[in-house]
């Protein structure tokens, strides 16, 4: 790096003075979410049929039973490509669905995470257990597309709430609106070269080497959050076994 894309350097009172500037506007932002998400808890919402199917690890379960008996559902509609190894499949959902870790401090809330992945389990599940996920997983069967998409698409965000033996749908995002799942995208916004992304309203001299058409959530020809899980061993190959402790996995480059 050189100066030509550095900040400008100040006092530490100067700089102090351009933050309390900026801090103001943070605010203001920070209380335009919270309206908008006391807009969002007063939204109607729409009944779902709770025993559509979905397919888990014991085989098939209604959608009510993966509320696992609390009252709220996140749902991760995780995008899939079909007999394509893991090296080729979605980086996006990979990215998001990736650092949702700790999940307690939902079900303190009673709140249910789960993704509902696009793909046949068995293939799917494997995926999850090559990047090292514990989260609650699920197909959703070509029958239950319908009735749970209502003509959107996998990669949404849906929340749902149980009441009794009902199940009614609050609420549901897609694009930018996930992004509260992906803290990386927080902290980089809050470093000086953001997420080094072509769109940003950056200085011109700024490094930003990263598209947007998924090239931002990859490296080298395959996801990059699986690259870790490759380096330390983990068998990426989806089709013909379970993934077990390996040298790594085919398709590293596409």
């Amino acid at each position: 790096m050189t100066s030509m894309n550095n900040p400008p350097v100040v006092s530490r009172t100067e700089w102090l003075a351009a933050i309390d500037t900026l801090r103001a506007r943070e605010k203001a932002h920070t209380r335009e979410g919270d309206a908008i998400a006391a807009a969002r808890r007063r939204l109607p919402m729409t009944e779902v049929d709770p025993s559509t199917p979905l397919v888990g690890g014991n085989g098939a379960v209604p959608l009510i039973d993966v509320f696992e008996g609390r009252t709220q559902l996140f749902a991760s509609y995780h995008m899939w490509h079909d007999g394509r190894p893991a090296a080729e499949q979605c980086e996006g959902c990979t990215f998001f669905t990736g650092q949702v870790r700790e999940l307690s401090y939902l079900h303190q809330r009673d709140v249910t995470f789960a993704a509902f992945c696009q793909g046949p389990y068995e293939e799917s599940d494997r995926y999850r257990r090559f990047m090292g996920w514990d989260m609650p997983w699920y197909s959703v069967p070509a029958e239950s597309h319908q009735r749970l998409l209502a003509g959107r698409h996998f990669g949404m965000k849906a929340c749902y709430l149980r009441d009794g033996d009902r199940v009614y749908e609050t609420y549901w995002t897609t694009g930018r609106g996930v992004e509260p799942m992906a803290p990386s995208y927080g902290v980089l916004d809050m470093t000086v070269y953001g997420r080094q992304e072509t769109w940003e309203d950056s200085p011109s001299d700024w490094p930003q080497p990263y598209e947007t058409l998924g090239q931002q959530f990859r490296k080298d020809g395959r996801p990059t959050a699986q690259w870790a899980r490759i380096a330390a061993g983990h068998d990426d190959d989806l089709h013909s076994g379970q993934p077990s402790t390996g040298t790594g996995g085919s398709g590293c480059c596409s």
